[in-house]
């Protein structure tokens, strides 16, 4: 395949994916902007509630970011009769996963003990996650055909919905948390019953979509429903569990990096939440650009052109390095401008524009890691990077950053900074382990054709 051809293709499928996730990031904005013209509590509940759900829901759910490869493999296999099958052994996978999900919701104990709330705060954030409990089941639904329409190479579905999905949410959200059109104004929890309406409205509106498209009737969905089968439930978890605990690792390292620089003060935190937020931000295209090359190398694969997807793999690479290069310098020199749209804190923005230069070459690491990982899932590898992350990501990155960041083991502690710098290391670590271990999974392929 030409370098233009596989650019082309990547880029094709790329930039849908980066306008959903960007309109599924809009929704936490929404939620928050809106809740902030209520109240501080309502403000705090769902700043608190919001970072549980995410937590819980998508450590569950990501176990079904190995749909995309599975469903890439058997489309560029020829095989798009046994997707409809493949679906099915997700729904009974869905169906345990929702319910371990329902369960952390509705008794979150654990998570409020450790956060000591103040009586009317962790009242308005049981509320909300009891209202998020709800939505739990069409969650699930729409990741799986979010998967579907991913794995197959048709992400404008997946876009569309999204963007759908966030039109209805600020109207949603008015009507439940400020009370109109006759709701009780419910506040904080309104906006989790939106979220939960609004997942319901976009699941029937997906599968009744799908179930009727002429281009999905290949794959049976309508067929008889297969029983849970252990042989494809088993491979599929087998590539699905170590893809979630690696995204148990990943926040979880990012979490606790928040919660040890808010030992620092107010203004060190929020420095740092203006940092990790352009992080999270910039994030997003390196993510867009991996999930298309999971799916391509996935289709290659099982079309058995192993030449085809090393290429792929390496256009991927340096398409991603290339733009996070660009993004970077944005970052490097314009560090200044971007702390004061964030802040009109003299102080904050004082120590912000360090941090912001830091993810500057932090970003870079990150987009390596982005797309060597997914690539990887691509392979259906997932292991081996579940380890390289847990390892590298706890023990650099985040024991560095407590080290350089809050010891003087090392030199007087040098707070926010030093947290960053240790996770400069750590993701540059977790990049480059990827990228030859990516090298070696493709090189292998090739060979043993």
């Amino acid at each position: 395949m030409p370098h233009t051809s596989s650019t082309r293709a990547l880029f094709q499928l790329a930039w849908p994916m980066l306008v959903a996730q960007l309109a599924m990031m809009a929704n936490a904005v929404i939620d928050t902007a809106m809740a902030g013209r209520l109240s501080a509590i309502d403000l705090a509940a769902v700043g608190v509630a919001a970072s549980i759900m995410a937590t819980v829901m998508m450590s569950l759910v990501s176990v079904l970011f190995a749909l995309p490869p599975l469903i890439a493999h058997l489309y560029g296999a020829g095989r798009a009769d046994e997707i409809g099958r493949e679906i099915h052994q997700g729904v009974w996978i869905s169906l345990g996963l929702a319910l371990a999900t329902i369960l952390l919701l509705l008794f979150p104990q654990p998570f409020l003990a450790i956060s000591h709330l103040q009586p009317d705060v962790e009242t308005k954030v049981r509320a909300y996650l009891s209202a998020s409990a709800w939505g739990v089941p069409a969650v699930f639904a729409l990741r799986l055909f979010f998967g579907l329409s991913t794995g197959i190479g048709r992400p404008h579905p997946v876009m569309f919905f999204n963007l759908l999905s966030l039109a209805l949410k600020v109207p949603l959200n008015a009507a439940f948390m400020y009370g109109l059109l006759g709701l009780p104004a419910m506040g904080a929890p309104g906006c989790a019953v939106a979220t939960s309406l609004d997942a319901w409205l976009m699941a029937a509106l997906a599968w009744g979509w799908c179930l009727r498209h002429p281009d999905y009737l290949q794959f049976r969905l309508r067929q008889h429903f297969t029983a849970p089968n252990i042989r494809t439930i088993g491979e599929f978890l087998k590539l699905g569990i170590p893809i979630g605990l690696t995204f148990i690792a990943d926040v979880t390292a990012f979490t606790f990096m928040a919660l040890f620089i808010a030992r620092l003060g107010p203004v060190v935190s929020g420095a740092h939440q203006i940092a990790a937020n352009i992080t999270a931000l910039a994030f997003m295209v390196p993510l867009a650009l991996g999930n298309a090359t999971s799916v391509l190398v996935g289709q290659a694969l099982g079309a058995g052109q192993p030449e085809r997807a090393r290429r792929i793999c390496w256009e991927g690479i340096r398409l991603g390095l290339g733009i996070a290069l660009v993004l970077s310098l944005t970052f490097w020199f314009g560090a200044t401008h971007i702390a004061a749209l964030y802040t009109t804190d003299a102080q904050v923005q004082a120590i912000a524009v360090p941090l912001i230069m830091l993810v500057a070459v932090y970003h870079l690491g990150d987009a390596m890691q982005a797309i060597t990982v997914n690539a990887l899932r691509g392979y259906k590898k997932s292991v081996i990077p579940m380890l390289i992350y847990t390892v590298t990501l706890w023990l650099p990155g985040l024991g560095g950053g407590v080290v350089l960041g809050l010891t003087d083991y090392l030199g007087p502690a040098r707070g926010a900074p030093g947290f960053w710098l240790a996770g400069i290391a750590g993701i540059w670590l977790v990049g480059g382990l990827m990228a030859l271990y990516l090298h070696h999974t493709a090189k292998r392929h090739c060979e043993a054709v």
